[in-house]
């Protein structure tokens, strides 16, 4: 059907809401809104949904909600006794969140699906650990992770606490795509549910298991006791999850001079300090900066809205701040774990790392320099934790750290996603390891450098909205493939992989292109969570500069 005619349906249905209509009778006369908002169904993909809230069958909004909700419930259905092991739901500080989340319990309550509800906000990765502990069939996460205001999203995971991977992926969205009517799915009313013993809300007593959890990381407790008088600390969760538990581990950890960006410190889905909440911007740490000067802060740290993102800038020994990439921060996290567990015991002579195909690559040298396994998987931390899975089924290998380049991190297996507020913790560890011997975090960058080479990564987003923008990202990738450059920048094309051709990469098949130079490499690909196409740049260098210009060559290169 036309766009024109779906929106006339939803106008004349008698199960549509009356503020949504008002919202529809709104942009009677915008023909381009109507196309957009009824051009398509939001797609259910393998990571769930995203999209702006707003009414239409292509907007986040209670029945594109009810319908997902409906489709995991009848998978589940198809899983024995996966009703009653139930699923656990968590949200954000976006606007209509507690909503969706109420939504998405009400209709696994019909089916007759237990739904473990958190009281409030709570951060993406606790939920990853909380249907883990609870043994939950799966989990729902109302959240858009870093994307603007306007957006909002829901999240998937399985019973392993990842998001869903091959074969649930597939089958729940065959059951999502099944369901037609999007304005007519049951609910049952929460008091009904309480009284069933079908919606169970969870609270403290869930926090404090997650936090024993990533607290147990901590391998240095004497030298956090030591440095905990002179360390500074700033912390912002950017209006969202990360505040209610990122001080209280850190506390509990025992750091003492922990400040946080007050301006920044309550949750609120309209981001009011900032036009775009992602920790992987400059913006997003103009107050947290300001505050580092005036109290003389050695680390600051940023968590995205549902934290399970963290950015980090880092004071030098002349008082300055650096920003560090999400693929520097990889590489000290890597190097850190790796260098404290072969000085307490030794590193697992089974003990692997996971890194996606478009993160940087001094994370390999420092696997090899550490005689550890280095494991490549496709873009999504879903992936790293299918890896993990895969090895614990075979009862085979000892997880000790993965990370992609999009400022996401995982030490150990407590949880199955990036967790912010667990590698926060790692990350002040790791300041208060180097404050003991007289050096900053900045020094550490630079030992990196200087035993392993300076590897430089930049990723561009180039942004195309709507119906056309979807089909100019399909045309660029068609054309790259069928008209591939062999030389990039003044840089020789030296090998192309094409990740959509697995017997070739040995990976499932995935829309992104490899350009490898001699001494770096390019990858394409279209963002899996907003109208982008992202391209990865990676080069090694003798020196900073000299990585630096190659990079703006290869962007030029690129026509970026």
């Amino acid at each position: 059907m036309k766009a024109e005619d779906i929106y006339k349906q939803w106008l004349d249905d008698p199960n549509i809401d009356e503020e949504t209509k008002e919202e529809l009778r709104a942009i009677a006369g915008d023909p381009a809104q109507i196309e957009d908002r009824f051009y398509q169904e939001l797609e259910f993909g393998t990571a769930g949904l995203r999209g702006v809230i707003g009414a239409g069958t292509n907007r986040m909004n209670r029945y594109t909600v009810s319908k997902a909700t409906k489709g995991l419930a009848d998978y589940i259905n198809g899983v024995e006794g996966g009703a009653e092991r139930g699923v656990a739901i968590a949200y954000d500080s976006r606007h209509m969140s507690p909503e969706f989340a109420d939504i998405a319990a009400s209709v696994l309550n019909a089916q007759g699906i237990k739904a473990y509800v958190f009281e409030s906000l709570r951060p993406t990765p606790e939920l990853s650990f909380t249907v883990r502990e609870l043994k939950c069939i799966a989990g729902i996460n109302i959240t858009a992770s870093h994307n603007p205001a306007e957006y909002n999203g829901y999240k998937v995971y399985w019973e392993d606490g990842a998001q869903v991977t091959p074969p649930h992926d597939t089958g729940i969205m065959d059951c999502v795509n099944a369901v037609t009517n999007l304005t007519s799915i049951p609910v049952m009313d929460k008091d009904e549910a309480v009284e069933k013993g079908l919606y169970i809300e969870l609270g403290k007593e869930m926090d404090d298991k997650y936090i024993e959890a990533i607290l147990a990381l901590i391998t240095e407790e004497e030298i956090i006791e030591e440095v905990a008088d002179k360390l500074n600390i700033v912390y912002t969760p950017l209006h969202g999850t990360g505040i209610t538990v990122v001080p209280g581990a850190l506390e509990d950890a025992g750091f003492k001079n922990i400040h946080i960006v007050k301006e920044q410190q309550v949750p609120d889905g309209d981001f009011p300090t900032v036009s775009y909440p992602n920790p992987e911007v400059q913006e997003a740490f103009d107050l947290a900066d300001a505050l580092s000067k005036e109290v003389d802060a050695d680390i600051a740290l940023a968590t995205d809205p549902d934290a399970d993102r963290i950015g980090v800038h880092v004071k030098d020994k002349d008082g300055n701040y650096h920003a560090l990439d999400g693929n520097l921060i990889g590489a000290l996290l890597c190097e850190y774990v790796l260098s404290t567990s072969a000085a307490h015991g030794g590193i697992h002579e089974d003990g692997y790392v996971v890194r996606s195909i478009v993160s940087g690559r001094m994370v390999d040298a420092i696997c090899e320099s550490y005689g550890v396994e280095l494991i490549e998987v496709l873009t999504g931390f879903k992936n790293i934790g299918k890896t993990i899975l895969e090895h614990e089924e075979k009862g085979e290998g000892t997880f000790l750290f993965g990370f992609e380049e999009s400022y996401g991190y995982l030490e150990a297996d407590y949880a199955r996603d990036k967790d912010a507020c667990g590698t926060a913790l790692l990350l002040c560890e790791m300041a208060a390891y180097y404050k003991s011997f007289g050096l900053t975090l900045w020094e550490a960058v630079l030992a990196l450098y200087e035993k392993y080479g300076v590897f430089k990564e930049k990723t561009i987003s180039v942004t195309k909205k709507g119906k056309s923008g979807i089909e100019e990202i399909k045309a660029d990738m068609e054309a790259l493939r069928s008209n591939p450059p062999t030389n990039i920048g003044g840089y020789d094309v030296v090998s192309i992989l094409d990740y959509n051709d697995p017997e070739t990469t040995g990976l499932p098949k995935s829309n992104v292109l490899m350009f490898n130079l001699d001494n770096g490499w390019i990858a394409v690909r279209p963002s899996g969570t907003e109208p982008k196409i992202k391209y990865y740049i990676g080069v090694k260098a003798p020196s900073e500069a000299t990585a630096l210009a190659m990079i703006e060559d290869i962007k030029k290169g690129l026509g970026c």
